[in-house]
């Protein structure tokens, strides 16, 4: 089993045909991926060759949703025109739109992200974020496939590059679904949302949570988790070096004060039974250990 993204999910991609689009459909495309068209503006009626296959591209997501039965898009556009893409992608229905694209204004975010949650459809996992695969099935963005593997752990990270860690450190378990929702102050997915969705999932046994420094989106998950999730859950908060008042990488990884710190998202997850790794390699072993000690198996 999987969350937001199976073998049977139809992806587009708006931008394919430009450099990093093309890059990443190759990529998708080898890893399972059900991509059935790309969106480019003013290039409708075009087709790109992936190896052996031809993707038409349509003028609009309208169109290739009509066409495709597409149900997810992962969007590689420039900043500036991201908005535009995503608010294109809600108003045509797609169910999951995934946003790839950095440095997108806080300001459009808010407003792409309320159109979305307005309309009672779409799901937006960004922006600012390396997407989501569900290893063995499927993949929308640009977690590398050949890292891990299919299993029973659920993730979800702000962090990139540490979801490809953990993913790799805990290839022997593998995993149902990674998601990285993006560092940006505001996403469209947040670590809750995953994890009422790993905690509704029968192929989820245990989850891993990674999240960093700024915010409260920790401590909020935390409440959570005591109330609502039953499965072991283990975390990594990145950050405890992290000067005050510094951004350290993502826009929202801010310490401001005592807010925001690595050390109260810690204190605040382990209160709740939440165990945190020091670094994500133990982070991997505590998770092993929730699990008995065991490798890869069915769930």
């Amino acid at each position: 089993m999987a969350i937001f993204l199976t073998k049977d999910s139809k992806v587009l991609v708006q931008g394919m045909t430009g450099a990093e689009g093309a890059r990443h459909t190759a990529r998708m495309l080898a890893a399972g991926t059900e991509i059935v068209a790309g969106v480019t503006p003013g290039k409708g009626g075009r087709s790109v060759d992936f190896g052996e296959r031809a993707l038409p591209v349509f003028g609009s997501v309208a169109e290739a949703t009509a066409a495709t039965g597409a149900e997810v898009s992962v969007v590689f556009v420039p900043p500036r025109f991201t908005r535009d893409a995503v608010e294109e992608a809600v108003d045509a229905g797609v169910a999951l739109c995934v946003v790839i694209t950095e440095g997108v204004p806080v300001h459009d975010t808010i407003r792409f992200v309320a159109r979305a949650r307005a309309s009672g459809t779409t799901r937006i996992i960004g922006p600012n974020c390396p997407g989501l695969i569900s290893p063995g099935q499927s993949s929308a963005g640009i977690i590398p496939a050949d890292i891990t593997t299919a299993g029973r752990i659920g993730l979800v990270s702000k962090s990139g590059t540490l979801t490809y860690q953990l993913m790799y450190e805990l290839r022997d378990v593998g995993f149902s679904t990674a998601v990285g929702i993006g560092g940006d102050p505001v996403i469209g997915t947040t670590h809750i949302d995953a994890l009422e969705a790993f905690q509704a999932d029968p192929g989820t046994e245990a989850i891993v949570m990674i999240g960093e420094i700024g915010g409260d989106a920790e401590e909020r998950a935390a409440a959570y988790i005591e109330e609502h999730v039953t499965k072991p859950v283990v975390a990594y908060v990145a950050g405890f070096t992290a000067p005050e008042g510094k951004t350290m990488g993502h826009a929202g990884a801010i310490v401001s004060g005592s807010a925001g710190t690595a050390q109260a998202k810690k204190e605040a997850l382990e209160k709740v039974g939440v165990r945190v790794g020091k670094t994500p390699s133990e982070t991997a072993r505590l998770m092993r250990a929730l699990l008995g000690g065991s490798g890869r198996g069915g769930v």
